[in-house]
C-alpha cells in the first residue's frame, strides 16, 4: 500500500473540496481567492506530487484551515493543479507563472508577491524563485525537496540498489522500471519477508541508512528513544512500507517516462563511507551484531555490486527540472520536520550549502518542527512562520525566529494547533497538537548533487 496523504498536503491532494477553478491552455486548472479586503499581498501556493491516476485538482493552500486563516487577514491565494501528476516540475514552473499573469491582469499587479508549498511545491517553490529574479518577494518551501531532483533520486537508488542486493537477490527493477505494479508487489513481498527475522531487519535498517532514513513514523507518537534501535528499525519498516518503496519501485517509471530514461547513477559511491556518514549508523552496527551478521561483508557486497549508470539525456532533463544553484536574492525561509521520511530533513543542509556557496547566506533561515511525517505542521506552525516571512519583508531584518518565539505564535492561535492525519483505513482526522518547533542542524545531506558542484565537475573533464 502506498499512502497518498499526507497532513500539509491533504487539503492540496483532494481530502477537502476545492473552491471553483479556471482552466490554462495546456489544460491545466488554477484557481485564484481574492478576499473584500484584499491587502495587496499574494500567495502562490504550489501543492505536492499528486500520484497517476489520482484527481489532479488546483490549490491554492495545503489545508482549509490555513486557507481560511490567510484569507480573513485580506491576502489572496492562488495555485494550479499542473497539466500533468507526477514529477511535474517541468509544466509547474510554466503553470504556476502563468496563473500568476492571469492574477495580474484580472485582480491586478500585487504589491508582494509571496511563493510557498509542501513537498514537491517546495521544490517548485525554490525553483520559482531561482528561475523568476525579480518577480517574487518572498518565499516559504515546506518539507522541500531542496536537494534538488538528481539528488533526490540518486539517494532513491543507493537504497534501492542496496535492497535489490542483500535483500531482494536482485529481482527487481531498480531502473528502467517496465512493470511497475509487478515490481513494487514483489519489493514488499521481499520487504515483509526481511521484517520477520533478525537478519533482514538488520538489512532493512542499512537500507534505510542510505537515505538517512528516520526512525520516526507516527506523528501523533514520541521520538523513539536515540538507542531504542529496534523501535527505529520498526519505524523505518513502516516508511518503506507505506511510502517510500510506491516511489522507488513504481513511481520512479513516471519519472523515466519523462525524461526518456534512467537519470540516476551509483558510480563512485562507497557504500562504506556512506553508512559512517549516516545517522542511523549506530542502529545499524547494533543490529548487525545482534543479528549475528558480518556488516563489513555486506558492504563488500554493495561496493563490489555492479553499478548504475545514468542516461545522458535523461539526467540533463532532471537537472532541469530541477537542481539549484544557490541563487536567491529574497528572504527565502523553509520548514521541516525532523521525523520526515519520504524528503528527510538533511534536504535542508543540501540546500543551505549551495546557497552559501553562491554568497547568499543572509537571505535564507531554517526553521524544524519536532514531529514525525512528511508536512505534518499544524496550520498554527505554518501561519507562525508565515507571520516570521512577513515581518522580515516590514522589517528588512531577520527576527523571531527561536523556537520559543515560534511556538509563542502558533500557540496564540489556539484551535488551529491540530495536525491532519491518514489512518490505516485512509481518511483523514484532525489531531490536536501543540506547537513544536525547536532548534535543530540536520546533518548534511548524504549525495548531494547542486548546479554549483555541476559546473565544477565540467571544468575538471
Amino acid at each position: 500500500m502506498l499512502a497518498l496523504l499526507f497532513a500539509g498536503e491533504a487539503y492540496g491532494q483532494g481530502v477537502f473540496p476545492p473552491p471553483p477553478t479556471g482552466t490554462l491552455p495546456d489544460g491545466a486548472t488554477y484557481l485564484i481567492e481574492v478576499p473584500p479586503n484584499w491587502n495587496g499581498t499574494l500567495f502562490l501556493y504550489s501543492h505536492g506530487y499528486v500520484v497517476p491516476g489520482a484527481p489532479n485538482l488546483a490549490f491554492d493552500a495545503g489545508d482549509p484551515v490555513t486557507q481560511g486563516i490567510l484569507l480573513s487577514r485580506g491576502f489572496a491565494l492562488a495555485g494550479s493543479s499542473y497539466a500533468h501528476p507526477g514529477w511535474a516540475i517541468q509544466e509547474a514552473l510554466l503553470d504556476q507563472i502563468a496563473v500568476l499573469d492571469i492574477f495580474k491582469s484580472s485582480v491586478g499587479e500585487p504589491k508582494l508577491t509571496i511563493a510557498w508549498g509542501h513537498s514537491l511545491g517546495g521544490i517548485i517553490t525554490a525553483g520559482l524563485v531561482q528561475q523568476n529574479p525579480g518577480v517574487f518577494d518572498a518565499a516559504l518551501p515546506m518539507c522541500g525537496v531542496l536537494s534538488g531532483g538528481v539528488a533526490t533520486w540518486n539517494t532513491a537508488l543507493d537504497s534501492a540498489f542496496a535492497f535489490n542486493t542483500l535483500v531482494a537477490g536482485n529481482g527487481l527493477q531498480i531502473v528502467h522500471i517496465t512493470d511497475p505494479v509487478g515490481n513494487l508487489t514483489f519489493a514488499e513481498g521481499a520487504l515483509a519477508a526481511a521484517q520477520t527475522t533478525p537478519q533482514g531487519r538488520a538489512r532493512l535498517a542499512l537500507v534505510s541508512a542510505m537515505g538517512d532514513g528516520p526512525g520516526w513514523f507516527d506523528p501523533t507518537a514520541p521520538e523513539p528513544a536515540e538507542d531504542d534501535f529496534a523501535s527505529q528499525e520498526a519505524n523505518q519498516f513502516l516508511w518503506a512500507k507505506f511510502v517510500d518503496f510506491g516511489f522507488a519501485f513504481a513511481l520512479r517509471a513516471e519519472l523515466e517516462f519523462r525524461a526518456q530514461g534512467n537519470p540516476s547513477s551509483n558510480e563512485g559511491v562507497d557504500y562504506r563511507k556512506q553508512l559512517a556518514r549516516s545517522i542511523d549508523r549506530e542502529e545499524v552496527k547494533a543490529l548487525y551484531k545482534e543479528a549475528g551478521l558480518d556488516l563489513d561483508a555486506d558492504l563488500d557486497t554493495l561496493n563490489d555490486a555492479v553499478r548504475v549508470s545514468a542516461d545522458p539525456q535523461a539526467l540533463k532533463y532532471l537537472e532541469q527540472n530541477i537542481i539549484f544553484n544557490g541563487q536567491i536574492h529574497i528572504p527565502v525561509l523553509t520548514l521541516h520536520t525532523k521525523g520526515d521520511g519520504l524528503v528527510v530533513v538533511q534536504n535542508e543542509s543540501a540546500y543551505k550549502n549551495v546557497v552559501e556557496e553562491a554568497g547568499n547566506a543572509e537571505f535564507l533561515r531554517r526553521t524544524f518542527v519536532h514531529r514525525a511525517g512528511h508536512c505534518e505542521f499544524s496550520p498554527a506552525e505554518t501561519i507562525s512562520a508565515v507571520e516570521t516571512l512577513l515581518n522580515r519583508l516590514k522589517t528588512g531584518k531577520w527576527s523571531g525566529l527561536k523556537a520559543e518565539d515560534l511556538n509563542e505564535g502558533a500557540a496564540a492561535l489556539g484551535p488551529a494547533n491540530i495536525i491532519f492525519v491518514t489512518t490505516p483505513e485512509g481518511s483523514v482526522i484532525a489531531v490536536p497538537a501543540a506547537p513544536a518547533f525547536f532548534d535543530f542542524k540536520p546533518s548534511k545531506y548524504l549525495r548531494p548533487f547542486d548546479a554549483l558542484a555541476r559546473e565544477k565537475e565540467s571544468r575538471e573533464q
